[in-house]
């Protein structure tokens, strides 16, 4: 427990410090305000017809929770595995090493930090797709479950690379197919089934339920079992790789 509360003030502080890695959590919730400040704006005035007006006002939670499975799924990733890349390459994670913190210590010290200021970015998603009561404490459930397994694939990432590059090179691609692929999916029958086992495909299934999709075959509960599938899977990935680490001289 002491050496989980060391890790998350030594990355807390780092993380308040860092105005780039900051950004990540402002960036998208901006976004999805923008798009829901201009979806507001009285466009009459510039001949815009009335029906696309509606169109777009009532197409705004689908764009706000688009644009919250983007950032769990394609934000974060680069973001974690730079900052265990980070550990590496200074030999912090050495010395964790060393003294014997177990994997499961250092992750919930460093991912609990991307998880407290995830909590906030996720209510802002909540606020500019207006949910409230019941639905956005199930829009914060899914969300932050997704952020979860982001968190550990991006540990993952890192703790088997050596540099914050490599870290970048090799989870920026892999950011972009997870996070983008809902978005595939929503055109493509045959890509919806291959990627139905993926948190952020099951991300954008409650974000349907949410905002009342009809035909949405995947129970609710089942969509957070995969969810939580994918953390599981992960998480033993990301012990087995730092154990590996740990045994390298």
């Amino acid at each position: 427990m002491n050496s989980t509360k060391a890790i998350f003030k030594k990355q807390f502080k780092g993380t308040v410090k860092n105005p780039e890695t900051l950004i990540q959590f402002m960036m998208f919730p901006l976004m999805a305000f923008l798009m829901g400040f201009f979806t507001n704006v009285d466009f009459e005035g510039y001949g815009l017809p009335q029906e696309i007006i509606d169109a777009m006002a009532a197409n705004m939670p689908n764009l706000a929770t688009m644009m919250a499975t983007m950032f769990a799924g394609m934000a974060l990733i680069p973001t974690v595995a730079g900052i265990i890349a980070e550990d590496i390459e200074k030999k912090s994670l050495r010395f964790l090493v060393m003294a014997g913190v177990k994997p499961s210590a250092y992750l919930v010290g460093v991912g609990g930090v991307i998880l407290f200021v995830s909590l906030f970015t996720s209510f802002a998603f909540g606020f500019v797709a207006s949910f409230s009561g019941l639905d956005l404490l199930i829009f914060i459930a899914a969300l932050m479950s997704g952020i979860t397994a982001s968190v550990v694939l991006g540990a993952t990432i890192g703790i088997l690379t050596k540099n914050q590059q490599a870290a970048t090179a090799v989870s920026m691609p892999i950011a972009m197919a997870i996070g983008f692929g809902p978005m595939a999916a929503q055109f493509n029958d045959t890509v919806a089934r291959v990627l139905h086992v993926l948190y952020t495909q099951q991300l954008n299934v409650v974000a349907d339920y949410l905002n009342g999709v009809q035909g949405i075959a995947t129970p609710l509960w089942q969509s957070f079992a995969i969810i939580w599938g994918n953390v599981a899977v992960l998480g033993v990935l990301f012990i087995i790789a730092y154990r590996k680490k740990g045994m390298g001289s």
